[in-house]
């Protein structure tokens, strides 16, 4: 079989380990056994995501996803679920700025149909592709987009600001779910030209883990996706280098039909794949990560001035980060008084850095983030592409935990001092068209501090 590979045991693994193969067209397998259960995870990634898009024809790679669940050559319309789902598995698909990928988990001795399936329509989704079926997807993006962007609370904060964050031209000015006009002027020609260049072999990572036998999965690859041509007629995306600091406040101020005030802001970090980015993230963490962080304990518990306060942070590898702040206000506080709160907390960090106790559990809880997404088949197949895809090496993904123990509290409060503050984000300010009672105030940001994280998923929808 026309395939190399390398398997490694890593100090910081948990004893996880992780075997890599090419097929002679280019496609990048990665295998990570698990007998633990009897389940395997299918997991692809492909090389395409809204940063590969051109301005006029924003959410195709989006589009697509959706597309690619409307059958191929040897499987009709809504098939591709009902066969999974029949036999007991799992699925779905998800596009983000930097890639597409698609995922089953299945009983074990279901396996091969999940890989035969993937193939099918690697291999042959043109075959099925029409004006009937794009129409029909055209329509649910654009009701997605109604239903998570259009018609809730805060829905386009995260649009607004990733807007805001990347000036107009830059590859991740838009997000992926696109604009009403450019899903309307989507071609079905269009559409076939971004599946050629896009789902080739040579732009995918294929990760399998689970209760495997790797000899007999590699031979189901190479049958089912072997004969697939690559394709070498892609362009890379375009530069997405940034000066590291914005060098000013960018800020708008929303007035909408809201259950509350609200701010919202986007720091510029370090990009993902860099030591810096994982002390931002500790340093987001330390701040924001959940109700022992210093703005929940600052602004929920002692002021009492926000429902709800939180930080995190969205890793990119082509472009800077993103710190994303999320504070929902108590009643009829006022926006700037929560912000002169937050902008005391983030120069208090970084003036003094973190607490020794502050580092341990933020790095306590990255440590079970890691753990979490290893734990499962299905995470650690996604984590292997991840790491395939964007930095060329799965192993990394073995043991990203041990980079983020490794930081020191001074390089948390290094990054802080450098990015954490006014004249590095951008800035929404949410005013309610109406004002509401404490309860219902309170009740309704609630409410939406779950629409947002609904909607930093549906981004990546």
């Amino acid at each position: 079989m026309p395939m190399g590979h390398t398997a490694t045991a890593q100090a910081g693994t948990s004893g996880l380990t992780a075997t890599e193969h090419r097929l002679d067209n280019g496609l990048r397998v990665v295998l990570s056994e698990d007998h633990l259960t009897p389940v395997a995870a299918v997991c692809l990634w492909y090389d395409v995501g809204s940063r590969h898009e051109v301005k006029g024809r924003t959410g195709l790679a989006h589009l697509f996803e959706h597309l690619m669940f409307q059958g191929s050559a040897q499987v009709r319309g809504n098939g591709h679920f009902e066969l999974v789902q029949g036999a007991g598995g799992s699925l779905n698909g998800t596009t983000s700025f930097e890639r597409t990928n698609y995922f089953e988990t299945m009983p074990a001795h279901q396996l091969e149909l999940a890989l035969w399936l993937e193939a099918d329509r690697m291999g042959s989704l043109l075959a099925a592709l029409d004006e009937e079926s794009m129409e029909n997807q055209r329509d649910v993006v654009k009701n997605e987009r109604r239903q998570r962007y259009d018609n809730v609370p805060y829905g386009t904060a995260f649009e607004r600001l990733t807007a805001l964050s990347y000036p107009d031209g830059h590859p991740y000015h838009h997000t992926p779910i696109g604009s009403m006009a450019d899903l309307d002027a989507a071609t079905l020609e269009d559409a076939r030209a971004f599946f050629r260049t896009n789902y080739a072999p040579n732009n995918a990572v294929l990760s399998v883990v689970g209760d495997i036998d790797p000899e007999q999965t590699l031979a189901w690859i190479e049958k089912y996706f072997g004969s697939i041509p690559s394709h070498d007629g892609k362009k890379p995306p375009r530069d997405g280098t940034l000066p590291d600091i914005i060098g000013e406040q960018l800020r708008q101020e929303i007035h909408e039909e809201v259950p509350a005030r609200a701010l919202m802001a986007a720091y510029r970090l370090p990009h993902d794949g860099t030591r810096e980015c994982d002390a931002a993230d500790l340093a987001l963490t330390v701040l924001g990560g959940g109700e022992s962080s210093r703005l929940h304990n600052r602004l929920v518990r002692r002021d009492r001035t926000a429902v709800g306060a939180g930080f995190g942070l969205l890793r990119l590898a082509g472009a800077p980060s993103l710190g994303w702040l999320d504070v929902k206000a108590s009643g009829g506080v006022e926006v700037d008084r929560i912000e002169a709160a937050v902008d005391e907390e983030l120069a208090r960090l970084a003036a003094d850095g973190p607490t020794e106790e502050e580092m341990e559990r933020a790095q306590a809880q990255l440590e079970r983030e890691w753990l979490d997404r290893l734990g499962t088949v299905a995470g650690r197949a996604d984590e292997l592409c991840r790491y395939a895809v964007l930095f060329g090496d799965p192993q990394l993904a073995l043991t990203a935990v041990g980079r983020i123990l490794d930081i020191s509290a001074e390089e948390v409060r290094a990054v802080a001092a450098a990015r954490l503050h006014p004249n590095n984000r951008a800035v929404l300010v949410y005013e309610p068209l109406a004002a509401a009672d404490d309860d219902t105030a309170a009740e309704g940001a609630d409410a939406a501090t779950a629409d947002e994280t609904d909607e930093h998923e549906g981004a990546d929808q």
